[in-house]
């Protein structure tokens, strides 16, 4: 059984087309805009500069590990799941805003 077929989607697209090493950067880097997204839209605040550049350092953190996760887990699909879910109910709050205003 190849090690390819175990792995999920967006992992697959992206270990398959490079070597492993770029494979794993790409990755991080997608987890990383995905995670900062969902972020952004459910859970951000009003905050000083370096509270939230603390807030991202750890994010970045986080995200090495759930690099080494997100190739045998649907970590990149849950967080992509999630920014449209989020997407989505940001739409629709900012129009039922703008229809009760």
């Amino acid at each position: 059984m190849d090690v390819y077929e175990q792995m999920w989607p967006i992992a697959k697209v992206i270990y398959s087309s490079t070597s492993p090493n770029v494979g794993a950067n790409i990755l991080y880097f997608v987890l990383l805009i995905l995670s900062i997204i969902v972020f952004r839209l459910g859970f951000a605040q009003k905050l000083p500069l370096l509270k939230n550049v603390l807030i991202y350092i750890f994010l970045a953190i986080g995200c090495t590990i759930l690099t080494f996760l997100g190739a045998f887990l649907p970590i990149a699909e849950g967080l992509a799941i999630t920014a449209l879910i989020l997407i989505i109910y940001k739409i629709r709050l900012h129009q039922r805003k703008r229809t009760e205003a």
